[in-house]
C-alpha cells in the first residue's frame, strides 16, 4: 500500500532500512542485500508479528547511502499490511538502479533516514532505523550529535555489520561491532546484528525485523521513560 501525501495513517512501527550502497559494495553485493530485504519482508514469520500488532500494519521505505552527499530514496514509504504488499515493495527494490556512490557517512545516513521519518504522512507508534553497513563512519557531520538528535527525536537505531569480504575495522582499529555499539546505535532497545556468509544475509536480516518489528517498547531516548534508562545512547 503506497502512502499519500496528505493522507495520514496510524501504523505500529515507522521503519527505514538504510543500507550501505558505497564503493565498497560490489553490484553483486548490492544485489545480494536488496534481495534479502526483500525476501525477508515477505517472509511469512515476518509477516505474523506485523499482523499481530495493534494495528496489523507497518510502514517501511528503502534508503542507500555512501559519501555525506550520496543519501537516496529507492523505495519510498510503503504500508505493508499482508504479504502482497511485501511483494510488491520487493519488486520495486529490486527493480531499482543503483544510486548511492563515495564513502560511509553513517552520520548523513542517520540525518537523513530521521528526516524520512519526520517530514512523513505517517503516524507511528514506534520509530526504528535500521542501518546496515561495512565499514566505519567516514565524513559528514559528526556522528554523536546526529545520533543523539534521531534519539531525542523519538527514533531508535538499530546496526547491521554486513561482514563481506571488503569489511574493516573501526576508526580506531576495533572491531566494526564495537564501533557499531558505541557509536552507531541508540535509543531504547537498540542493538547490533553480524551478518556473515556463514549464518546468511537473509536469515539475519530476518531475524532482526522479527525482533523489531516485535519489539513493543516505546523507540527513543530513554529519559522519556527512567524504567528503560539504561538503555540510552
Amino acid at each position: 500500500m503506497q502512502v499519500q501525501t496528505g493522507s495520514p495513517i496510524e501504523v505500529d512501527l515507522e521503519l527505514v532500512f538504510a543500507s550501505d550502497g558505497s564503493g565498497s559494495i560490489d553490484d553483486e553485493e548490492l544485489r545480494f542485500q536488496r534481495q534479502g530485504y526483500a525476501a525477508a519482508l515477505a517472509d511469512q514469520r515476518v509477516q505474523d508479528v506485523i499482523a499481530a500488532g495493534p494495528l496489523g500494519r507497518i510502514a517501511v521505505a528503502f534508503v542507500e547511502w555512501g559519501a555525506p552527499e550520496s543519501q537516496h530514496t529507492i523505495v519510498d514509504w510503503t504500508v505493508i499490511a499482508g504479504r502482497d504488499d511485501a511483494l510488491a515493495w520487493g519488486a520495486k527494490l529490486l527493480a531499482a538502479p543503483r544510486a548511492a556512490y563515495g564513502y560511509n557517512s553513517i552520520s548523513e545516513a542517520i540525518a537523513y533516514s530521521a528526516d524520512l521519518i519526520r517530514t512523513n504522512d505517517i503516524q507511528g507508534a514506534r520509530k526504528v532505523i535500521d542501518l546496515s553497513g561495512d565499514g566505519p563512519q567516514i565524513g559528514g557531520r559528526p556522528l554523536a550529535l546526529i545520533r543523539s538528535m534521531a534519539v531525542a527525536d523519538g527514533i531508535t537505531i538499530n546496526g547491521l555489520v554486513v561482514a563481506n569480504r571488503n569489511v574493516r575495522t573501526g576508526p580506531s582499529g576495533e572491531p566494526l561491532e564495537e564501533h557499531y555499539e558505541m557509536d552507531v546505535i541508540g535509543g531504547l532497545g537498540a542493538f547490533v546484528v553480524v551478518a556473515t556468509e556463514e549464518r546468511g544475509f537473509t536469515q539475519t536480516v530476518l531475524a532482526k525485523m522479527v525482533r523489531e518489528i516485535a519489539d513493543a517498547r516505546p523507540t527513543g531516548a530513554a529519559t522519556q521513560f527512567a524504567q528503560d534508562t539504561p538503555d540510552e545512547r
